[in-house]
């Protein structure tokens, strides 16, 4: 069972692989990320659409109606594993503390996640991926050094994806496996924590990474069909072993930066601008068919900068069916149904089928086969409820 104030991206995906997950959210709303970014006919996200995909949806009232709590707590009783990612101390307040729930399912697995852990001096601060991303240095190493200090120069970058969230999310999915294995009941997740080592401040390197030559993106001569205001193409070069090393000198026609001055990745730390500025003089003059054909040949990791709108077209991706189109069915009120392009299912494990099921759930749409399914409410209970708020309108017969 998940309870989420706001939906994380890969906190379960062990529901591709037969764990069933039942989405508490409230009612009428949702789960904020039904209505964020780009919305489709009937008003959801697309990106709601592929997060929540194979999980159930209950819309149950637990911040304003106590006595609903009953009901998470009931569902917990039959739950393995829950997880959730409120302010610390929110589950407490409610009286759905680890302690509470664990006292009817001594066996309870609670995944935590919250911006700074659920101990120490800022554990009670809120905190959302971004702000978490530049209290844990990530921010500050993502971005281009000015030339003089080595440090940040001038706002930091963002990936334009919640990285924080995905990373926190990983963990928390990894920490509930292993939960599970050793029977240990809580996994603390904080989403700020990084690694800091011997003391080093590390600081942005634009397109690269501190302390490995060379790896970066270099910059290609237009294709002789490339209109005259498009931008520049870029290649990701990753010749970081020194046997790569050796084979892109040589193709380059740059044996003068070979032998013992160049042999291994420390000397060629220390020799970083000559290499890199050796490199970029190469790609510029080449087209990026021409470097990604070279490079192909010689065995030397090199890809382009691609767009999604490249990725869905990759002829790998098409190959791998890396992506695929799952069903919204339609219904009464948005009409006939469509598809949405999803990620596949990711890891794939030899014999076992995973796949999407189903597109993330219309809100409540789970109601019935949960409240009274499993838990054993009458049609005449949960109508009530209805009726008072405390849970959320469903479809009778879905």
């Amino acid at each position: 069972m998940e309870c989420f104030a706001l939906h994380s991206k890969y906190y379960v995906n062990n529901r591709h692989f037969g764990a069933e997950i039942i989405k508490v959210e409230p009612p009428n709303t949702g789960d904020p990320l039904r209505v964020w970014r780009e919305l489709d006919v009937d008003g959801t996200s697309p990106w709601f659409r592929s997060l929540a995909r194979n999980k159930k949806s209950v819309s149950i009232d637990c911040v304003r109606k106590k006595a609903v709590r009953t009901l998470v707590r009931r569902l917990a009783d039959r739950s393995d594993v829950v997880i959730e990612n409120f302010k610390p101390g929110t589950l407490e307040k409610w009286g759905l503390g680890p302690n509470v729930l664990r006292e009817t399912n001594p066996g309870l697995i609670v995944t935590r996640v919250s911006g700074y852990g659920q101990t120490g001096p800022w554990c009670l601060r809120p905190g959302y991926a971004s702000v978490c991303e530049g209290e844990s240095g990530f921010r500050f190493i993502n971005g281009f050094p000015d030339e003089k200090t080595g440090e940040l120069s001038g706002p930091p970058v963002r990936p334009n994806i919640s990285l924080g969230d995905s990373v926190a999310g990983l963990t928390a999915a990894f920490g509930t496996v292993l939960a599970l294995l050793a029977r240990r009941l809580t996994v603390d997740v904080s989403i700020m924590e990084r690694f800091d080592r011997k003391g080093v401040v590390r600081c942005p390197s634009g397109s690269s990474v501190t302390g490995i030559v060379p790896t970066g993106a270099y910059p290609c001569a237009p294709a002789p069909d490339t209109p005259s205001d498009a931008p520049p193409d870029y290649v990701i070069i990753g010749a970081n072993a020194d046997s790569m090393y050796e084979r892109l000198m040589l193709a380059m026609n740059r044996t003068d930066l070979t032998g013992t001055g160049y042999a291994n990745n420390q000397r060629r730390v220390e020799r970083r601008d000559e290499i890199e500025g050796a490199i970029v003089a190469w790609t510029s003059a080449r087209s990026r068919d021409e470097v990604l054909r070279t490079l192909d040949q010689i065995g030397v990791p090199a890809g382009r900068v691609a767009s999604v709108r490249d990725i869905v077209c990759n002829e790998q991706v098409r190959e791998r069916g890396a992506v695929e189109e799952v069903w919204v069915p339609a219904t009464a009120e948005r009409g006939g149904g469509w598809s949405v392009k999803m990620t596949s299912v990711a890891p794939r494990l030899e014999g076992i089928n995973a796949r999407t099921r189903w597109s993330g759930p219309d809100l409540g749409v789970d109601n019935e086969e949960i409240l009274i399914g499993r838990l054993g409410l009458t049609i005449e209970e949960l109508d009530l409820l209805i009726e008072n708020g405390t849970v959320g309108s469903y479809s009778r017969g879905h």
